[in-house]
């Protein structure tokens, strides 16, 4: 991906961090977005910063780019492009949109009507009108450019509702129906649009609610059993570097592609080698109702 450019929206940790990094392994400049710098913390709370993620892209071999933006303020994110109008040309090959910033709106577990409100409408505007913003104002780049790859990042790969509650349901789902519709209009224009999933994913956010590190997760198998088929987030990252280096990637345009499904096409594999199947692992343990520590989870690694 030398000489592409790619703009990863919620690059500050999780999923957009580490596809900010994988594209920069292959060679990619990456402008690496989100709200948390060494000098400002988002409502998240969190540690991470972009300066980190676009420190990592270096060192992996790429260029990283740093620029705080909140995706709910159109002015800033009009000053990202400017910002790659004046470095890069206008030129954008790569865009994936991975905006959350709900966690901290979550109430899951309660019922919709007895939840608080407003919560529930900052999680929306956080999850949906971030996107729909950030694709308004990027998308003509990647149109301009041609050829271009746009990449819906979500939770889960079906409509299906498995609780969770009703606000973070809509996001998700919202996320895939973007995934579709750019599919569908961006297919005109010479460039495919998309929506990927991970599986049970081993984040920062995740591992610390679990009280582990990325060399001790495994510690947390006995307090949910369905973890032992966890995954980093550089699994689903390095589907998305095959997907923007795949010649025929508009085959795949408007459909939600999971970590395991990008496993099955390419044989990419997670960090230590195993290939995390969670979707089997759904299909044969979670929807049935199997006692999850009956299973051999190594059967579907």
């Amino acid at each position: 991906m030398r000489g592409k450019v790619a703009v990863v929206t919620g690059a500050t940790r999780g999923c957009g961090r580490a596809i900010a990094v994988e594209l920069g392994r292959a060679g990619a400049t990456v402008f690496v977005t989100g709200r948390t710098t060494r000098n400002q913390k988002s409502a998240m709370g969190r540690t991470e910063t972009i300066e980190e993620t676009a420190e990592l892209v270096d060192a992996a071999g790429g260029r990283g780019v740093p620029v705080r933006c909140d995706f709910g303020v159109v002015t800033e994110v009009d000053a990202l492009v400017e910002r790659i109008h004046s470095e890069v040309d206008g030129r954008l090959d790569v865009l994936v949109d991975d905006v959350w910033g709900g966690d901290p709106y979550a109430e899951f577990g309660t019922a919709y009507w007895e939840s608080d409100l407003d919560k529930a409408l900052t999680m929306v505007r956080n999850g949906l009108e971030t996107h729909l913003i950030a694709l308004h104002r990027l998308l003509p780049l990647l149109v301009r450019t041609g050829g271009g790859l746009a990449i819906e990042v979500t939770d889960g790969d079906t409509d299906e509702y498995v609780g969770a509650g009703v606000p973070y349901y809509l996001v998700k789902s919202g996320v895939r129906a973007i995934g579709r519709a750019l599919g569908a209009e961006l297919a005109g224009h010479g460039c495919t649009g998309l929506t990927v999933t991970p599986g049970f994913l081993r984040s920062e956010a995740m591992l610390d609610h679990f009280g582990v590190t990325e060399e001790t997760w495994r510690d947390a198998v006995a307090s949910d059993p369905h973890f032992a088929v966890s995954e980093t987030p550089a699994y689903l990252a390095r589907g998305v570097v095959a997907l923007a280096t795949d010649p025929k990637v508009e085959r795949f345009a408007g459909r939600t592609l999971a970590s395991w499904t990008l496993m099955r096409t390419y044989g990419v594999t997670d960090v230590d080698g195993s290939r995390p199947d969670f979707g089997r692992w759904m299909a044969d343990v979670v929807k049935p109702g199997l006692d999850p520590s009956q299973a051999d989870p190594a059967e579907y690694r």
